[in-house]
């Protein structure tokens, strides 16, 4: 996979996680995709220790499914340590 399709599977599972996470995001369309790049590796990692398979498999739903949980967590723990203060 080449690095343009990378950064859209990002933006994409970082589109997501942010859509289904509750609360207020800021951040734009950069860090959105940082924060879907970020989530996939965490996600396939994640993945990789509990079995599913490699990385290295290419794109398919379940390493998309992968990516979002990843983001999912990459953007609670970025809430967490950087959230807003209301």
């Amino acid at each position: 996979m080449g690095f343009i399709s990378w950064i859209i599977f990002g933006l994409i599972a970082g589109g997501i996680a942010k859509f289904l996470m509750p609360g207020k995001q800021g951040g734009g369309l950069i860090k959105t995709v940082l924060l879907g790049v970020i989530g996939s590796l965490v996600g396939g990692w994640i993945g990789t220790q509990l079995g599913f398979g490699t990385v290295e498999a290419g794109f398919d739903i379940r390493n998309f499914g992968l990516a979002v949980v990843g983001a999912l967590v990459v953007l609670f723990i970025w809430q967490t340590l950087f959230g807003s203060k209301e």
